[in-house]
């Protein structure tokens, strides 16, 4: 860690990388690479971040192809240091790999990969989500992350929180924007092909869509698909929204 540097420095640069990065991605991966830059340790270190949404943990930064691994593995054994940070809000140290005897078969993959040293810190994500996270450190030395290291640790990963959770936002609204998007998008189609079925069968609205539902079921088809269908087969384009967030 760069003594010389303050809190508020650190918190800047990491701040930064949300304006310079065009993707989500591509920003939680430069805090994990910042992350490795400032942590002090003998010999290499690793960084990675795992989040679980939804029950199921995934690896969404890392500072290297071999820190995505890393994580990914813990991820797929669905046991690690990592994970239990997040569900236990406290961080956990591993003093040497070679020695550790909790989480056997992400040990294994440890080992093989000749890291000897592992931190997790638990982040806190958004308090109004039901995200949890942490960030893993890894190093190929034994005895790493200790005393004033382990707390300089600490403190770095508690300012990548409020950039982790302004990112995971970001990417929750994102999200969000393109679901609104795709119903709406659906809507107009079914609407059209609404439309299309009253002018064919001279009916009314809702009969038409009673035909258009009932279609949907008997060919086992989802609405939208059936209305796609429809209007392609009469030389229709379909149609798409677009709107305002």
């Amino acid at each position: 860690m760069d003594r010389l540097s303050t809190p508020r420095d650190h918190l800047a640069e990491l701040s930064q990388v949300l304006l310079d990065d065009t993707t989500i991605g591509g920003a939680m991966n430069s805090i994990a690479e910042l992350a490795a830059e400032h942590v002090s340790a003998e010999g290499r270190v690793l960084c990675g971040v795992v989040v679980q949404r939804e029950r199921k943990n995934t690896v969404i930064a890392s500072s290297s192809t071999e820190a995505q691994e890393m994580d990914e593995v813990q991820a797929g054994y669905d046991e690690g240091p990592c994970l239990d940070a997040q569900h236990t809000n406290t961080t956990i140290r591993v003093p040497d790999v070679k020695y550790e005897i909790r989480w056997p078969q992400y040990m294994d993959e440890v080992r093989h990969h000749n890291l000897r040293s592992m931190m997790a810190v638990p982040l806190v994500p958004d308090q109004e989500s039901t995200a949890i996270a942490a960030m893993n450190f890894y190093t190929t030395e034994p005895g790493a992350f200790a005393g004033d290291e382990a707390t300089e640790v600490k403190r770095y990963a508690d300012l990548a929180s409020t950039v982790v959770a302004i990112a995971l936002r970001i990417a929750a609204y994102a999200e969000d924007v393109h679901d609104r998007q795709r119903a709406m998008e659906s809507r107009t189609t079914i609407d059209i092909a609404v439309g299309v079925i009253m002018a064919q069968n001279r009916c009314s609205q809702e009969e038409a869509v009673d035909i258009l539902k009932t279609a949907s079921s008997y060919r086992n088809m989802k609405m939208r698909v059936l209305a796609e269908n429809l209007l392609h087969s009469i030389g229709q384009d379909v149609t798409t929204t677009s709107f305002d967030s």
